[in-house]
């Protein structure tokens, strides 16, 4: 694999395209909608997204789009029925691109993290 060095989100979504760009997108999107104040970064050379800590990462494969991030015992405990069709790691869970995004199940992912993130926030300040 060539070595790249992706600056930006933009940059990462131009080297695919059609459907995988579109998918990335929508994540995206959801993103921007749950946490309005997000910062965008690259880390690891994939797509991230910060606020009160790292939030949420995404990528995109031959065969599946992730996302990722050290999930918590307990997030992956709120979502277990919702995850069982999904190849889940305690760092990534894989929608497969032949299949529609569960919409559904990444922004209520985005909104336990934003959650999570929060509260540790708020541990921090004290």
């Amino acid at each position: 694999m060539a070595k790249t060095d992706y600056k930006s989100i933009d940059e990462y979504h131009s080297v695919f395209s059609g459907d995988t760009a579109q998918r990335m997108q929508q994540i995206r999107q959801a993103v921007h909608q749950i946490v309005p104040d997000v910062q965008e970064m690259i880390s690891y050379q994939i797509p991230c997204f910060k606020y009160k800590g790292y939030l949420i990462y995404y990528s995109a494969y031959t065969n599946h789009i992730s996302l990722s991030y050290p999930f918590s015992d307990q997030l992956l405990a709120n979502f277990k029925e919702d995850l069982k069709q999904y190849k889940v790691s305690k760092s990534a869970i894989q929608f497969p691109n032949n299949e529609p995004l569960p919409m559904d199940l990444i922004t209520g992912i985005i909104r336990f993290r934003k959650s999570e993130n929060e509260m540790a926030a708020e541990k921090g300040k004290k």
